[in-house]
């Protein structure tokens, strides 16, 4: 059976975001080229991608085309990459399943859907970020 993997930044006092709106909410999280290789490393043992509505708007907006820019990093072209050929499951009971390529919606039924989602083939699943998601899960 597959395996969810967690991946949640998350400060000393338990939150999960700051008060700013938009991008440089997450400005409080410290990226390194060390944080880089280990999601770099975690994302060669993964097809899926599990995410909260939120922060698959986010990725949506950002991976697919991080890697046309012409500043890109290597780990924007890595990512990008990965996460172009990435199965997405994304947990919202809002979100249309419309012109979203390679992506599952679970809308309702949640242990069901996940259940179903471990039993299928593939390697492990990693969750990004995804507070709202991650607490549904656990509440599960």
């Amino acid at each position: 059976m597959r395996k969810i993997v967690s991946f949640v930044h998350v400060s000393l006092d338990g939150f999960v975001a700051s008060t700013a709106e938009g991008p440089a909410s997450l400005a409080w999280i410290s990226i390194s080229p060390d944080l880089f290789e280990f999601v770099e490393q975690r994302i060669q043992q993964t097809d899926t991608a599990l995410y909260g509505r939120t922060t698959y708007q986010m990725m949506e907006s950002y991976w697919p085309t991080a890697a046309d820019k012409p500043d890109a990093s290597p780990h924007d072209h890595a990512h990008s990459r990965w996460y172009k050929s990435a199965h997405k499951v994304v947990l919202s009971k809002t979100l249309l399943e419309k012109n979203h390529p390679n992506t599952q919606i679970i809308s309702r039924n949640l242990s069901d859907e996940i259940s179903k989602l471990k039993r299928n083939e593939g390697s492990e699943i990693l969750m990004f970020g995804s507070p709202s998601a991650t607490h549904s899960l656990m509440v599960e």
